[in-house]
């Protein structure tokens, strides 16, 4: 008695698995398939709540895979709290699905729709007012059709939120810094997924590109061809925390400023310029990145101090000008580890992105990331 049963749940089994949502013969009006929509929803990483702006922040990607034999058309993404609340706290839809949808690999002219066995990646940007606001937990609830069936539900698991960014110090000092590519939902940075030894990762998901103002809102004056005339070139790169030195690269030399000069071909060894990785505890690492060449005042597995002067910023590497590339990483691989969120213990927010500065404007911000294109002050 046992066996037969057992053939027969494996059979009804394969029987569903081979429909995978294909189109019913004709006439046959549109049904819901017997089992879930075969859509593999994966969160790769999951989101630590951070702060920026006042506000506090959840990003992270969903990563889709139709594995349905008839292709898989989403029409909404809710992120919802994880309790008994079930709050949505962003929805994806129409064009905003559109700018929050990548298809890597595939050129597509929707790319809500996913071919059988195609992928799809989603970036998420949830924002809240406050603290107590962050969920334990989240939840995706996607509204979705296979073929020609009717439109389904589905219900992720539950994905654990972080909470605590990685608490650290300026990298710089001085007034007027912009955090030109900084955290925001549409930052180039943001969706630099790279593929490094068989493993795609975004370790440049939060980094800033600080570049310094002057009170015109341009970073240089006089020749804007000759590095030494930027406001940014020679500052000091600080150490964001005590750690050991455990990356150096110091043989490139400068860049022209201009947005195709380069000195060297740009490879996996030449892109992040002069850099420093930094081992600053607990998994996490710090690059400084397109240093001047000839600056860096540390060695390798050197220990340094928290404020400790590491090098000057340059315009090496993939730079268009002088200015420092910061991120922190769950690696110590520039670019093949996952970027992770930080907070600052204090800066003041003065203007708005690449413009004269404005005057009267002061917000004190403490325990944040600035967000993308804030300009601030930075003790």
């Amino acid at each position: 008695m046992t066996k037969p049963l057992i053939v027969l749940v494996l059979a009804c089994l394969s029987a569903a698995a081979s429909l995978g949502g294909q189109p019913p013969a004709p006439g046959t009006p549109p049904q819901r398939t017997p089992f879930a929509p075969q859509l593999e929803v994966i969160v790769p990483i999951a989101p630590t709540a951070f702060k920026g702006d006042g506000k506090w922040h959840l990003v992270y990607e969903l990563h889709l895979g139709n594995m349905n034999r008839s292709d898989c058309k989403i029409t909404s993404i809710d992120v919802v709290a994880g309790d008994a609340s079930k709050r949505t706290l962003a929805t994806y839809a129409g064009a905003r699905l559109d700018s929050a949808l990548a298809r890597p690999g595939l050129t597509v002219t929707d790319k809500a729709q996913l071919a059988p066995g195609t992928m799809g990646i989603v970036f998420i940007w949830a924002t809240v007012d406050n603290a107590n606001d962050v969920p334990a937990t989240i939840r995706q609830r996607l509204i979705l059709t296979v073929g020609t069936n009717l439109p389904d539900t589905v219900l992720t698991g539950p994905t654990r939120v972080g909470h605590g960014a990685v608490a650290i110090i300026s990298p710089l000092r001085g007034d007027h810094w912009l955090a030109g590519n900084g955290p925001s939902f549409s930052s180039g940075h943001r969706r630099a997924r790279i593929v490094i030894d068989g493993h795609a990762a975004i370790a440049q998901r939060f980094a800033i590109d600080w570049v310094r103002l002057h009170d015109n809102g341009k970073t240089f004056e006089g020749d804007s061809l000759d590095n030494k005339n930027y406001l940014a070139y020679g500052s000091d790169a600080l150490a964001v925390a005590d750690g050991i030195v455990v990356e150096t690269k110091d043989s490139i030399p400068q860049n022209v400023p201009g947005e195709t000069s380069r000195a060297v071909p740009i490879t996996l060894e030449t892109v992040a310029g002069n850099h420093i990785v930094l081992d600053i505890g607990n998994g996490h690492y710090a690059l400084y990145a397109h240093l001047q060449p000839g600056s860096l005042r540390v060695k390798l597995s050197e220990h340094v101090r928290r404020g400790q002067v590491l090098g000057l910023v340059g315009n090496t590497g993939n730079s268009t000008e002088p200015h420092l590339h910061f991120h922190i990483m769950d690696a110590p691989s520039p670019l093949g580890a996952e970027g992770l969120p930080y907070a600052l213990p204090s800066f003041t927010v003065v203007s708005h992105g690449w413009k004269q500065v404005q005057t009267g404007v002061s917000e004190s911000h403490h325990d944040e990331m600035p967000l993308e294109d804030e300009v601030v002050n930075l003790p």
